[in-house]
């Protein structure tokens, strides 16, 4: 198998925007982990092989375990995540799938965790990862 499309160098400008995205994300004062929790979890969610190898490695480098990264596909049923971060994750399947729309219910647990700007901080984190694995899974961006 080998990439479709090299959309960097094809739309660098577009590339850049998306970079964008990125740099903002990393001036806001949400937990590294946290983030890193939110792009594992989509990516688990939409099957982006670039992304989960990329997003495992980073948060191992800032402190994650192994044992939450292993178990955050199932992170329901473990008591190995905070309620704030259950409350995220949540959020984060939600906006991923939503096509089922984000229930008042998961909107509101966030919102009783974090201010309305870390609220809408954690939102563009969402749909950046998205973004994100649209993008690699489109243009099969290949591992190793």
């Amino acid at each position: 198998m080998e990439n479709r499309i090299d959309i960097p160098k094809v739309e660098p400008a577009a590339y850049q925007a998306m970079y964008g995205l990125e740099k903002y994300l990393s001036t806001s004062k949400l937990d590294p982990i946290l983030l890193e929790l939110i792009k594992m979890r989509a990516s688990q969610i939409n099957g982006c092989a670039f992304c989960l190898n990329m997003h495992s490695t980073d948060a191992r480098k800032i402190g994650e375990t192994e044992q939450r990264l292993y178990l955050l596909n199932a992170w329901k049923e473990t008591t190995l995540f905070s309620e704030k971060e259950k409350a995220v994750l949540a959020l984060t399947e939600e906006v991923t799938l939503i096509s089922h729309h984000v229930a008042d219910a998961t909107y509101q647990k966030v919102a009783s965790f974090f201010n309305e700007q870390e609220v809408a901080q954690i939102i563009m984190a969402i749909v950046t990862i998205n973004a994100w694995n649209r993008l690699a899974i489109t243009a099969k961006v290949m591992v190793g």
